[in-house]
């Protein structure tokens, strides 16, 4: 994995994501122009005690896949993954790893429970790998996981 970093993103606005947004929206997911719009209008810059957004560079230092740290709106002491996105071409290469890896890694210092919403059995099947459960024990939660 030397060929990939993971960033800490402290400003969205100076990154390029045309091309996750247009290859996201051609999947079907909205969810990566959502992570830039809401950004640009400051409802959601994962700013807060314990959040965090990430990006993965390649060596021509082009961003390959984007991922957050939320707190929970329901609870301070609950994570939530958001926009979790890997470029297509990239995809079995270990990059979602290497995220999932770095957010379950840092949230463990501020949370005691990841949620997150996915609605595709792929996701389904990445999630539980890592240990995720697929349940209704949180409110807007499709997977949840005890981390501390």
């Amino acid at each position: 994995m030397g060929k990939y970093r993971v960033v800490t993103i402290t400003n969205l606005l100076e990154q390029d994501l045309h091309t996750l947004v247009q290859e996201s929206k051609e999947d079907g997911f909205g969810f990566v122009e959502r992570l830039l719009n809401d950004y640009r209008e400051g409802t959601n810059r994962f700013n807060k005690q314990g959040e965090a957004l990430y990006g993965i560079y390649d060596h021509g230092n082009e961003l390959i896949a984007v991922g957050g740290l939320n707190v929970d709106p329901t609870s301070a002491e609950k994570g939530r993954v958001r926009r979790f996105y890997v470029k297509k071409e990239h995809r079995n290469e270990g990059i979602g790893t290497l995220l999932l890896k770095q957010i379950i890694f840092d949230a463990r210092r501020s949370f005691n429970v990841l949620v997150l919403h996915t609605d595709t059995e792929k996701a389904n099947h990445f999630y539980t790998s890592f240990g995720f459960t697929k349940g209704d024990r949180y409110p807007n939660a499709t997977h949840y996981l005890d981390i501390n």
